[in-house]
């Protein structure tokens, strides 16, 4: 493959070259993920929440996110312990404005906040998708018709 051209041959430029120290590390983390990142990713992923689409450790450039919705630019961020660290010493968490700085809305929560409320980070993630009452009839309706019944004699 020739430098800028995109994989299958199309003659598009990659958008964003990830390190493959990166992606590596993104899929050690999808292996290993935790109770605090199962929980919310069980909400997430296969459309489950207003058929957005969500991925999960994904990098974006060379940054790892938790869950990514890669239609609305939205990234879900659930910290831990490693955020009130480096908040006490005084330290930048994560670049924290390097995916915002890429046209990303970044979402944060605390482990426990996951654990304990799980209502209100899919309530806060379809909110800043900016998905309304509409959408989610529609979504129902989608996949009513999309179940056959079946009609017995």
């Amino acid at each position: 493959m020739r430098v800028g051209q995109a994989r299958g041959g199309s003659t598009k430029p990659n958008r964003h070259t990830v390190p493959n120290v990166v992606r590596g590390r993104a899929r050690t983390m999808r292996k290993k993920m935790t109770d605090a990142g199962l929980r919310p990713w069980n909400e997430l992923r296969g459309h489950r929440l207003m058929g957005l689409s969500f991925r999960r450790p994904m990098p974006v450039r060379a940054y790892i996110v938790d869950f990514a919705c890669l239609s609305k630019r939205l990234i879900v961020e659930v910290d831990g312990t490693r955020l009130a660290e480096a908040e006490a010493a005084g330290k930048d968490v994560l670049p924290a404005r390097a995916p915002e700085d890429l046209g990303w809305t970044v979402l944060r929560f605390w482990n426990d906040e996951v654990l304990r409320d799980m209502d209100n980070l899919c309530l806060h993630v379809v909110t800043v998708a900016g998905l309304t009452a509409a959408d989610a009839a529609r979504q129902v309706r989608q996949a009513e018709s999309a179940v056959p019944i079946e009609v017995r004699p």
